[in-house]
């Protein structure tokens, strides 16, 4: 049982695992689970951990098969509040695995040690379901997006390059 996991079921989230074998050689561990789980890219999301100008961390989450638009993200985070600041950077691998004690690759939004302002791409409101990392390489779970953005006191927000 991962953080992630005991997190869905302590908020009695509607959530299904899926479960595959992970390839150490996959280019892209995002687009991995998308075709080892037979669904569509844009239903699969990403976690991505950021570091604003001030040095507070924040997550976003967003489609397997786009790119995180910097100044989209620090737009939309100063916009709703949830952080104040004019730009962001991935944040260190190192700090990404202290502050959410998950490892690369398999950080989840859910069960982090340390609860991050969150914004999730606004994609996600399109989909019935969506799938986020369930905490390791070859878990996922996939649940409502309206369900995982209530639970993070997330915000959604166009945050992907076009």
């Amino acid at each position: 049982m991962t953080p992630a996991i005991n997190l869905a079921k302590k908020h009695r989230l509607d959530y299904q695992l899926h479960e595959y074998t992970h390839d150490a050689q996959a280019a892209s561990f995002g687009l991995e689970a998308a075709e080892k789980l037979g669904v569509d890219a844009a239903q699969v999301f990403k976690t991505l951990v950021v570091s604003s100008d001030a040095g507070v961390l924040a997550v976003a989450i967003l489609p397997v098969d786009k790119t995180l638009n910097f100044k989209k993200m620090a737009k939309a985070l100063s916009s709703t509040k949830a952080l104040s600041c004019k730009k962001v950077q991935m944040a260190d691998s190192k700090l990404v695995e202290r502050t959410t004690g998950y490892v690369l690759g398999g950080v989840s939004p859910l069960g982090q040690k340390k609860r991050l302002p969150t914004m999730i791409d606004c994609s996600a409101q399109t989909q019935s379901t969506i799938y986020v990392s369930g905490g390791r390489r070859g878990l996922e779970i996939e649940l409502p997006p309206h369900q995982l953005a209530t639970t993070l006191n997330a915000h959604f927000a166009a945050i992907t390059d076009d």
